[in-house]
């Protein structure tokens, strides 16, 4: 009988000193890509502290508690991100996922397109699951953690619980299952997907004021998701604003709420917004 259990037990140790190193390297790897993106992004409202505060979206301030609450989910998440990408490299090295070295295998025009396909993809997969984990049965176990930044800092891009952090990281083995991609694609992938995160949780808004009479509208803006957690149902999108305009899950007033953070709070806004809106 002790055989039989300690067999087993055995063979999960000899796997977990065999991968530990490995898990321990990518997390480190993933955890730094977290905190240079949401630092970058703290670097820039810090050093331009009069332009940042001037365009401040909400009057309410997140707390140190608050960054730190966000701080350590983030850590878990991309502890669960360290996993995850541990099944992934097992993966590429069965031949299961697809990671091409050359880009003479494809050529450089699948290179350089798979970039904004993999984006567009992923807008709709983080569209699709965040909208789900805002199911009454689903939230409270696997959304609420994100939704206590009511007032997010760029530290909450990952301050996911367990659930959603595994539910967004399925998204790259599941792809490179049948889209093969080359390393520099997957960098530039994670680093934009980092930045937008912590530019979309920053409470600051970036963009130009004419961003939403433009074709570029499409691209959603600081205000677009700062809206989503102030009042939670809308706003899913990531990168792009059609899914939510497709759908009818856009927050009314969305543009009027990106005039007024655009225009800045040394403007008199309520006029600025009034006349922008006839």
């Amino acid at each position: 009988m002790l055989c039989i259990i300690t067999g087993p037990l055995a063979a999960f140790n000899e796997i977990l000193q065999d991968q530990l190193p490995l898990w321990l390297q990518v997390f480190t790897l993933d955890t730094l890509r977290y905190l240079v993106g949401a630092g970058l992004v703290s670097s820039v409202l810090g050093g331009f502290g009069a332009w940042s505060e001037n365009r401040r979206i909400q009057d309410r301030r997140a707390s140190a508690a608050d960054v730190r609450r966000e701080l350590l989910y983030s850590l878990l998440t991309t502890a669960v991100y360290a996993s995850v990408a541990l099944f992934t490299i097992q993966g590429k090295e069965s031949g299961w996922l697809n990671i091409y070295e050359s880009v003479a295998d494809f050529g450089w025009w699948y290179t350089c397109l798979s970039l904004p396909l993999v984006l567009v993809l992923h807008d709709a997969w983080f569209y699709w699951v965040h909208r789900a984990l805002h199911h009454p049965r689903v939230f409270h176990w696997a959304h609420r953690v994100h939704h206590l930044s009511r007032t997010p800092t760029p530290w909450a891009a990952y301050s996911f619980a367990p659930a959603e952090a595994f539910m967004m990281a399925l998204f790259l083995p599941l792809l490179l299952a049948v889209m093969p991609l080359h390393p520099a694609v997957l960098f530039l992938f994670l680093a934009v997907m980092i930045l937008r995160n912590a530019m979309g949780h920053s409470g600051c808004e970036f963009h130009p004021r004419y961003w939403v009479d433009t074709p570029l509208d499409r691209l959603t803006t600081t205000t677009h998701h700062d809206m989503h957690h102030q009042k939670f149902n809308g706003n899913y999108g990531l990168y792009f604003t059609w899914w939510d305009r497709w759908m009818g899950t856009e927050l009314p007033g969305y543009k009027a709420a990106f005039r007024r953070a655009a225009a800045g709070r040394d403007v008199n806004v309520t006029s600025v917004a009034s006349a922008l809106e006839l």
